[in-house]
């Protein structure tokens, strides 16, 4: 017997079925929320090749969503461990464990090996660039995303005349509508029903059985328990907006398109520090959030206070600020931009989850 016996013997999806879902590469983006559903389920339906990339790590806050990961998983590296977790539990399936988070250097070369990508990030940046990055390779690319109580998914880059993230959403939110930095709530089983539905999808594509979710974008809302679609339609100009070709792809910038004020690398970041006069680089993650970073040349002023006192940064001139993921200092940076225009005011690029960031660094004892 076979574990895809049940599978074998459905009606329309037979040996063929099989057989294309055993010989198709799937790239799963973001390993948390949506992603462990969504690798969970390929690994058991037999999809022969999977990417896993994600250059994060686990922290408890994820193990009431992120199931595939236990307590003894904390501060592992998700791709990894999910790698691990799946592989002893389905030794035929080929794991590509890519330990990083795209960027517009790497999306392309990374996602030129696979088949189908699956989108299962939480930032926006990230989710126009896999969008462009999938619209110049011609790839199929599944979006899920999820916020409190509600969910959405959509098919894109699939059959005649196919529609794009961007034709949905042409812009990218603006600074008031980007939910704050905290983490927001959410009920594990959210993300587990809409990655559950990528899956769905995906195995219908690959295996060409039933009909793909194309040119529409589905809802959830959990309080409700209600589905709902949106028909969709191609955008001659929010297309405009995708870059022309490779090169102006990786010259592209997501995280300034996306955020709500200007970006700067931790090379550049540190240096300014060490070598420019009233320059401060600032932690605003609360007190209570870990790791914490032993860097004498950082300062440490939590975003809640930060917020109702910002004369805090008056006496500098440059100001550098970060916190876990990035979302929460471009927010910050652009409210103390308004207040001080003739400072320089950045959001370090990344936050303390940037490889380069130097908590990387000292974790990596380099």
């Amino acid at each position: 017997m076979s574990r895809f016996d049940r599978q074998i013997i459905l009606p329309e999806f037979g040996n063929e079925g099989q057989k294309k879902l055993s010989a198709a590469k799937v790239l799963v983006v973001g390993a948390g929320g949506l992603g462990c559903p969504v690798l969970l389920h390929l690994a058991a339906a037999g999809v022969g090749t999977i990417g896993i990339a994600d250059g994060d790590n686990i922290s408890e806050s994820n193990l009431n969503r992120q199931t595939l990961y236990g307590q003894n998983d904390i501060n592992k590296p998700k791709a990894q461990t999910a790698a691990e977790v799946l592989q002893q539990k389905y030794p035929d399936i080929l794991f590509k464990v890519i330990p990083q988070f795209l960027t517009p250097q790497n999306a392309l070369e990374v996602i030129f090996f696979y088949d189908l990508v699956l989108d299962g990030t939480d930032n926006f940046g990230t989710r126009y660039m896999i969008n462009d990055a999938c619209v110049l390779l011609k790839k199929p690319l599944i979006m899920g995303a999820i916020y409190e109580y509600e969910g959405q998914m959509a098919v894109f880059n699939y059959g005649e005349d196919p529609i794009n993230y961007r034709d949905i959403y042409p812009n990218p939110p603006s600074s008031n509508e980007i939910p704050n930095c905290s983490e927001t709530g959410v009920l594990g089983v959210l993300p587990a029903l809409i990655g559950t539905l990528q899956a769905t999808e995906a195995i219908k594509l690959l295996s060409g059985v039933g009909t793909v979710l194309t040119k529409k974008l589905l809802f959830y809302n959990l309080r409700t328990t209600s589905f709902f679609e949106v028909k969709a339609e191609a955008n001659p100009e929010a297309r405009k907006k995708i870059p022309a070709n490779k090169e102006a792809f990786k010259a592209a910038s997501y995280e300034i398109s996306c955020g709500v004020a200007e970006s700067i690398s931790w090379e550049k970041a540190l240096d300014w520090t060490r070598n420019m006069n009233n320059s401060a680089l600032i932690d605003i993650r609360e007190l209570h959030e870990k790791p914490e970073m032993s860097n004498s040349e950082i300062e440490r002023i939590p975003m809640s206070v930060l917020a109702k006192d910002q004369s805090k940064v008056a006496a500098f001139e440059n100001v550098l600020l970060f916190c876990k993921s990035g979302s929460r200092s471009r927010k910050m940076a652009q409210d103390l931009k308004n207040q001080f225009p003739g400072k320089k005011i950045f959001s370090v690029e990344g936050g303390i989850l940037h490889p380069s960031s130097p908590l990387k660094t000292e974790n990596n004892g380099t």
